[in-house]
């Protein structure tokens, strides 16, 4: 097809590409507004790319639950003011996404979570997960603390409850163990997750 348009029309700047990449669903209530404290206040903890995109989301989600409207889904306030969460290197990336690609709350959150928490970066956690051990000289809580922040800071690992108590009580010295048994009345690993998970608490309580 034969380009009729002149040099100088060629050269001009392009009209279209200039939404956003988020889209927001139409919100047709009544008085409905987003307050300047409201935005403030997710403005006051700014994810720039280089802190933890889960401990991000789950600031950003506190936020957001303290401001409620009866016609307007969470969601949509959530995607209203995500933008103003980010900085830096993040605010580069979202200004970057083609226009009109994030259509939900669930789309940008995966979107998200794949850019600053690549699969890489997941497959080294779960590694980390698996193989966990309890250090020489660490504590039974303070193992406990170090496990279960491994698990936070991978909250897509996969691994079913019982699948991380299991591995939590194998990583554990013998005395540790046999504490954990004596608990439990006979062998931890034979107990229901929520079983252990009760033992677990008690276990950490009585210690500290």
């Amino acid at each position: 097809m034969v380009d009729n348009r002149t040099m100088a029309q060629m050269l001009q700047a392009p009209i279209e590409g200039y939404e956003d990449a988020i889209v927001v669903p139409p919100i047709n209530a009544n008085n409905f507004e987003l307050k300047q404290p409201l935005i403030n206040l997710v403005q006051s903890n700014k994810f720039t790319g280089r802190q933890d995109p889960h401990n991000h989301l789950r600031f950003f989600n506190k936020v957001t639950s303290t401001f409620r409207h009866p016609e307007v889904p969470n969601t949509s306030i959530k995607l209203l003011l995500f933008p103003f969460s980010l900085d830096g290197e993040a605010r580069d990336w979202l200004d970057k996404e083609p226009p009109r690609s994030i259509l939900t709350w669930d789309d940008l959150v995966s979107k998200f979570i794949n850019q600053f928490f690549p699969p890489s970066k997941t497959t080294y956690y779960r590694n980390e997960i698996i193989t966990f051990y309890q250090k020489p000289n660490e504590t039974f809580n303070e193992a406990w603390e170090r496990f279960k922040g491994l698990l936070r800071q991978c909250p897509h690992h996969g691994f079913s409850e019982l699948h991380q108590l299991d591995t939590f009580y194998n990583s554990l010295n013998s005395n540790d163990q046999d504490a954990l048994d004596s608990a439990a009345g006979g062998n931890f690993l034979d107990k229901i997750a929520s079983k252990k998970v009760e033992i677990l608490l008690k276990a950490s309580a009585k210690v500290r």
